[in-house]
């Protein structure tokens, strides 16, 4: 925008090249000829090279000044360094080859000092001749004795002054020093308007005048200069109008200049940029950014923005020209940005970011190249603003498909050929495909770095047959040499103990390199939930074959102190408190106290856990617990402890073996309640062993994105009390990733319980299914079969086996937060123990929910439907709500 501000700035620029063309003029209109003559030497040593080093120093010192040099034609004139006789003969010879001036001279040397004799002597006229004297002391400084008297000849060749000072005036917040610092003329220099005119436009673009005016005053021993300034004003208020769409304070918050700073045209402009993408992100594409500078007293002014919003618009139409193997549709499903949609209130469908479109570019063009368009191209896409629509065209090159050709490979093989092709994909490919080449690169690369090879090189070379249309290919491999870990150095853990972090890590000092068990030690280092980031290093070590691995990691928190309330279906309303530290004294030990108080329950548990009991992984721990519980048909108080152990046995495998003992009061039997509750009713001891073997793959404990678990747990009651039973318990699943992040899950759980004859099976260890943790749709221990009682009634009682299966289908909606949709479909059944299981006859739920990895814990909110409703069960979507995991 062009402005009294600018205009001041171009006239003062106008103003200084006149200056500098009237003082260059001349210069440029006069070339001055120089003769310079051999040099006379007087030293006792032979020092006759001198001479000509000397004349072709000074010649070559005073062209770069701008002078012509004439060189003395050797048929016609004496090469004496002594030139007997009078002035006229010098001149004579400046004559005969038209120089204006002739330059000759001696130099002298007295031990280790020397000193140079110049004149200097006009052709024309009859002025005596310039007299030009320095000493200085030793040879080595000769070549800067010959640069400074060129340059007291260039002053008098050429007339030049001298700047004997430089002022800067009219500031008053800006200090001098700032100014001179961007101001490349300095004292001493020669005086140069062109050279004045770059610092007046290096001052001005500080930003901070609104004019600058330079002056050069004569004195007697040269130049001063003068900058005379005058400051831009300060703002003393910033103001808005005509934003409606966004209120001041989120405009203001997207500006970077503020009320006190000086006033700058060049900020006031990129902050108009910025308003004008703070509008184009919500598609008001037409906005248009004005400002108005309202001058005040006291060098201030005031700022206004004035903001044209215009209507927001969407894309009515994406087209696509030059594709002929895909069509429109298919190509649209390949990327995100989209045409408006009928939901583009809810969706966003239809919104423009250009982020997002250049991302698509490279979709596209991925999407060609990886399905046998190796030569495809994605032009730039054409964007056009149409009223109150955006139109978008992108034109397409897709060549020709190309099918896979011969797949080789060649250089340091480890395996034979054959076996390394076995395991590629591309062979298998019909067409030629980026991307799985590059997948192939990263197994060849995994393969090798796990041998040792932590350096090696795969470079894929590509030969295409336009004829047959195919694609040759061949893996080049360099594999260099071994690699072994000379040092692990670890960092960051001002808390945790280094031993904590090497016991998980897969990796060991003076053993070979390997990508693969480095990759685990670092998810395993993930998995302690120690860190909140851990950064790894590698760099050559004292040798070739070694090297130094570096592990930053940054700690977060491990103390944790909760409360809180909320509502499940299983609970009601309750309330919740606990404190935890997960790492205590920095040994990975975890000790807590937590309590829960509900309508239906109360539980008090104090547990600690060792995780690598000896320094070997053996997990040992026990709980300490009193608990309340209102089951439906009677009451069960428990008090009781476990003794655990645990030891990893195999890659994420670990066998578990518990000991429990359990002292369980049940009262407030209600009438409707089975015969074999009512047999239970006082004191039963419960004391069993349970043994457990469990494997864990996942990536997360909660919304996990791969992975498996797996368990299967065998528990043993009976070593003392009245209950005496054996349970069953089976349990998979598998998460499987899917397409755009999204996530497919499938997991099963059985299970089977017997009674012994010297004891009791209670109901409470019996099987029940319904709740968010099992059936959804269904209330909690909805599904369990009937018992008939002795007096003919019917009354609800636990199973002795069931299965269950759920499919899920989990959607990331916000994945920073940890909010992910979950789509889901439970069936299963409880059966009893004259029943067999009938896979036939399997309850069903199904419905959908949120989950949130909230700072608070784990949030899970789901509705389920009965999808094979009996008569009196409800058909309406039944929600549940749980802090915690599930399955």
């Amino acid at each position: 925008m062009f402005n009294r501000l600018s205009l001041l700035f171009v006239i003062g620029i106008i103003a200084l090249a006149g200056l500098v063309f009237c003082s260059t003029s001349a210069m440029a209109e006069k070339t001055v000829k120089v003769m310079v003559l051999p040099f006379e030497i007087h030293a006792q040593e032979n020092l006759g090279y001198l001479s000509e080093e000397i004349q072709k120093g000074i010649q070559q010192n005073l062209k770069a000044y701008g002078a012509r040099i004439i060189q003395l034609d050797g048929e016609s004139t004496p090469k004496t360094f002594s030139l007997p006789g009078k002035l006229s003969k010098i001149r004579e010879i400046g004559i005969s080859h038209n120089a204006d001036y002739i330059i000759w001279g001696s130099m002298t040397r007295i031990g280790e000092k020397f000193s140079l004799d110049l004149r200097m002597l006009a052709s024309a006229g009859d002025k005596a001749p310039v007299i030009i004297y320095e000493q200085g002391d030793g040879l080595e400084k000769l070549l800067g004795m010959i640069r400074k008297v060129s340059r007291s000849l260039d002053l008098k060749l050429f007339d030049r002054k001298i700047i004997v000072d430089l002022r800067i005036i009219g500031n008053k917040r800006i200090e001098a020093d700032a100014i001179r610092r961007v101001i490349k003329t300095a004292p001493s220099d020669i005086f140069n308007p062109l050279l004045l005119a770059k610092d007046l436009k290096a001052v001005y673009a500080m930003g901070y005048f609104e004019d600058i005016r330079i002056e050069a005053e004569n004195t007697p021993d040269g130049k001063v200069v003068t900058f005379k300034i005058k400051e831009k004003p300060t703002i003393r208020k910033i103001t808005l109008k005509g934003n409606k769409k966004f209120d001041d304070k989120e405009v203001k918050e997207n500006l970077t200049i503020s009320t006190g700073s000086i006033l700058n045209i060049f900020k006031i402009n990129s902050n108009i940029e910025n308003i004008e993408s703070l509008y184009k992100e919500k598609n008001y594409h037409n906005v248009k950014v004005d400002y108005k500078i309202i001058p005040l007293d006291n060098n201030q002014a005031d700022l206004k923005f004035i903001i044209e919003e215009g209507k927001r618009i969407k894309i009515k139409e994406i087209n696509f020209d030059g594709n002929s193997a895909y069509t429109d549709k298919e190509l649209l499903k390949e990327i995100k940005t989209s045409e408006k949609g009928f939901f583009s209130w809810l969706t966003n469908s239809g919104d423009l970011n250009q982020e997002n479109l250049n991302q698509d570019m490279a979709k596209l063009a991925a999407y060609y190249h990886n399905n046998g368009y190796i030569d495809a191209r994605i032009g730039e896409p054409k964007i056009e603003f149409i009223e109150k629509w955006i139109y978008i065209t992108v034109k397409i090159e897709e060549g020709k498909r190309y099918r896979v050709g011969t797949v080789g490979m060649s250089g340091d093989l480890i395996l034979p050929e054959k076996e390394l092709l076995e395991n590629l994909k591309i062979g298998s490919n019909e067409f030629y495909s980026r991307e799985v080449i590059r997948n192939d690169v990263m197994f060849i690369d995994d393969l090798y770095s796990d041998k040792g090879y932590a350096y090696n090189e795969i470079i894929p070379s590509t030969a295409k047959d336009d004829v047959k249309l195919i694609v040759n290919i061949k893996y080049q491999i360099t594999k260099g040499r071994k690699v072994y870990f000379e040092r692990i150095n670890i960092n960051g853990n001002s808390k945790t103990r280094d031993k904590v972090i090497r016991r998980e890590l897969k990796v060991y000092e003076q053993e070979l390199f390997s990508g693969k068990r480095l990759k685990r030690s670092i998810r395993n280092l993930y998995r302690l939930d120690f860190f909140e980031d851990i950064k790894v290093d590698t760099s050559k070590g004292s040798a070739d074959d070694q090297m130094v691995l570096k592990i930053d990691v940054t700690e977060k928190p491990t103390g944790i102190f909760t409360f809180g309330a909320g509502y499940s279906s299983v609970e009601q309303m309750y309330g919740t408190a606990s404190i935890a530290q997960r790492n205590l004294f920095g040994r990975g030990q975890i000790l807590q106290l937590k309590g829960q108080v509900g309508e239906n329950s109360q539980r008090y548990t104090l547990s600690f856990t060792e995780p690598w009991m000896f320094d070997i992984p053996l997990s040992a721990g026990f709980d300490l617990y009193n608990s309340i519980r209102d089951y439906s048909t009677y009451d069960k108080d428990s008090r009781g402890g476990r003794l655990k152990f645990s030891y990893r046995i195999f890659d994420y495998t670990r066998a578990y073996i518990t000991y429990g003992y359990d002292v369980s009061d049940i009262k407030n039997i209600e009438r409707d309640a089975s015969d074999s509750v009512k047999d239970l009713q006082g004191i039963n001891i419960t004391s069993s062993i349970t043994t457990s073997l469990r494997y864990d793959s996942r990536d997360k404990i909660f919304n996990p994105t791969e992975g498996a678990e797996h368990r299967l747990t065998v528990q043993y009651a009976g070593l003392g009390g009245n209950i005496a039973f054996t349970k069953y318990i089976a349990e998979t699943g598998y998460y499987i990733p899917l397409i755009e992040d999204t996530v497919g899950f499938i997991h099963a759980k059985t299970g089977f319980v017997q009674e012994h004859s010297q004891g009791e099976l209670p109901d409470y260890e019996r099987f029940y299914l319904g709740g968010i943790n099992s059936i959804r749709g269904f209330g909690w221990r909805d599904i369990s079969p009937v018992e008939i009682n002795d007096d003919g009634s019917e009354s609800q009682v636990g199973g002795d086996k069931y299965v269950q299966f759920n499919i899920e289908y989990l959607i990331p909606l916000v994945k920073e937060a940890g909010v992910v949709l979950v789509l889901f479909f439970d069936t299963g059944n409880v059966y009893n123990t004259d029943e067999p299981i009938d896979l036939n006859d399997m309850r069903q739920g199904g419905g959908y929910g949120i989950r949130w990895y909230s700072p608070v814990g784990p949030i899970r909110l789901e509705n389920g439907y009965i999808l094979d409703p009996k008569d009196g069960e409800s058909q309406k979507g039944r929600w549940e709500f749980t802090m915690g995991l599930g399955f």
